[in-house]
């Protein structure tokens, strides 16, 4: 049966900070060389799924030249392929996407021009390998309206998720979205099958007394109450929403590992992404990398420890990073030390900085509530003049110059 997918990649990302400044959440770099939809993107068509829309609505730029006509996935086609489809001005005026269903549901005459069975509608900020090819057998299987994807978390994080409770025949009896007492540990992955004719239906029914905006919120309670066929499929692998600066700098540098739990060098399951023709990573007399990804273009004059160095970083010599994550074409100056430290690309740090040093437990003091482990966050374009000492939960924004930095030192916590 045809199946068409609607990768949601609109979000903001604002859990991230900086990251999400200049760009969506969905195209911040990952493991190096990869951005994070590149994930969701691969497994559509390593599932066989070759027609694939991509809602964009915040800063859009970065994903859509990263996407481009589709080419590294397979998806530069006549027939199908991806398409970007982003918010658009009628004669009644601009509207903007209000949530995952209402973005969905002002792409309606993109899915019903082909026609599909079933409509697979997925999240673009997520890490995980799934084929998606059981799922949809399960969904039709059953003659479902809608089929969730669940998978148990800790019932400490549950309340993040939307939680449900299923029969023994695995059809949702109840659902609620981010729960403050959670009566369940099975949580929605985000990732929905529904038949195409239920979809339209269901979405066409929004007022504003009733609305349709979100699938958490407004589609799948709806849909249970009127009595449709909601089912759950339980997904067995690996799958990490990144959406925080925690968990992206821990999924991340859990990749160093000698056998992560997320394998991609294996064959049978490739991640395509968007690669720079770029030399291979040098590797002088003076260089000591330890448990480490390098990618291309790299330079590595110093000492790499645990850490994540996307294409054409330059380490200089004598300078030392652990436990840390590098973007693009960033510079590491002489004799300096980045310790648990995110960077985003083209920043330039001077001669002798020392970032990451300090009290790991004094919070940011402008976002406690998302920099509070420890980590400094380095925004894109930065530049830290020589000799700094910057603190642990740092925050500097993008395009910082040297004008902008106290003589000696950024305190724990501190934002610039």
């Amino acid at each position: 049966m045809r199946t068409l997918a609607m990768i949601l990649a609109g979000g903001a990302g604002t859990r991230l900070t900086v990251l999400s400044e200049k760009r969506a959440k969905p195209a911040v770099p990952f493991a190096g060389k990869f951005r994070i939809i590149d994930f969701t993107l691969s497994n559509c068509v390593n599932s066989g799924i070759y027609t694939v829309g991509v809602l964009t609505q915040y800063r859009p730029h970065s994903l859509n030249e990263h996407i481009g006509i589709g080419k590294p996935w397979d998806l530069d086609r006549a027939r199908g392929g991806v398409r970007l489809l982003q918010p658009y001005q009628e004669q009644q005026g601009q509207r903007w996407y209000r949530g995952t269903a209402d973005a969905v549901f002002q792409n309606l005459d993109f899915i019903q021009n082909h026609d599909p069975a079933n409509v697979l509608v997925l999240s673009g900020d997520h890490i995980y390998k799934m084929d998606y090819a059981p799922m949809i057998a399960y969904h039709m299987e059953k003659g479902a309206d809608l089929t969730i994807a669940v998978m148990p978390v800790p019932l400490e994080e549950a309340h993040r998720f939307g939680i449900m409770e299923v029969d023994e025949e695995g059809r949702i009896v109840h659902f609620a979205e981010k729960p403050k007492e959670p009566k369940s540990n099975l949580a929605s992955m985000g990732i929905y099958v529904f038949n195409t004719k239920m979809l339209v239906k269901r979405l066409s029914e929004g007022s504003e007394e009733s609305p349709r905006e979100d699938f958490g919120k407004h589609v799948i309670p709806a849909m249970l109450a009127l009595g449709d066929r909601v089912f759950a499929y339980r997904f067995q692998g690996y799958w990490v929403d990144v959406g925080t600066i925690d968990s992206y700098w821990a999924t991340n540098l859990e990749l160093t590992k000698p056998e992560p739990a997320l394998d991609l060098y294996g064959r049978d399951w490739p991640i395509h992404t968007r690669s720079q023709e770029r030399p291979s990573a040098k590797f002088t007399p003076q260089s000591k990398v330890t448990s480490s990804l390098i990618s291309n273009g790299c330079v590595v004059r110093g000492l790499v420890h645990n850490s994540v160095l996307s294409p054409g970083v330059y380490v200089s010599p004598g300078a030392v990073i652990k436990d840390s994550i590098i973007m693009n074409d960033t510079w590491i100056g002489p004799g300096a030390l980045v310790e648990r430290t995110v960077v985003d690309k083209q920043v330039v740090i001077g001669a002798g900085v020392e970032i990451g040093q300090g009290d790991p437990s004094k919070p940011n003091e402008a976002m406690p509530d998302k920099l509070y482990s420890g980590i400094t966050v380095i925004g894109k374009g930065a530049y830290i003049p020589d000799g700094l000492r910057i603190g642990c939960n740092v925050l500097i924004n993008s395009d910082r110059t040297e004008a902008d930095f106290p003589e000696d030192e950024v305190k724990d916590g501190q934002t610039i």
